[in-house]
């Protein structure tokens, strides 16, 4: 069981989804409008060559076993969330706050 801790309004969708209560304001044309925008958010039309190490590139291939997932997916993963900001170098923001 996931340990999770809900906010107040998740745990009254919750309630609500659970006990059949849940109304969906999703217009169709909100939905196409998403839809749209998640196809083009994953859509991969660009290809890339990087030279890797062997122990980087092997180290890459056994954590995407471990999730799963090829490993080409992984490092696109990585790739996008570095640049939209969800994932970050932990050791350059170490290094920037003891420079303060």
């Amino acid at each position: 069981m996931s340990k999770t801790k809900l906010s107040k309004e998740e745990k009254e969708l919750l309630v609500a989804v659970e006990s059949g209560k849940f109304e969906s304001t999703l217009t169709e044309a909100r939905r196409k409008e998403l839809e749209a925008v998640a196809t083009n958010t994953f859509r991969k039309d660009k290809r890339i060559n990087i030279r890797l190490s062997n122990r980087d590139l092997i180290a890459v291939q056994s954590r995407a076993s471990e999730e799963g997932i090829p490993y080409q997916t992984l490092v696109s993963s990585i790739i996008h969330k570095y640049v939209s900001g969800s994932l970050r170098d932990i050791a350059a923001n170490k290094k920037r706050q003891g420079d303060a």
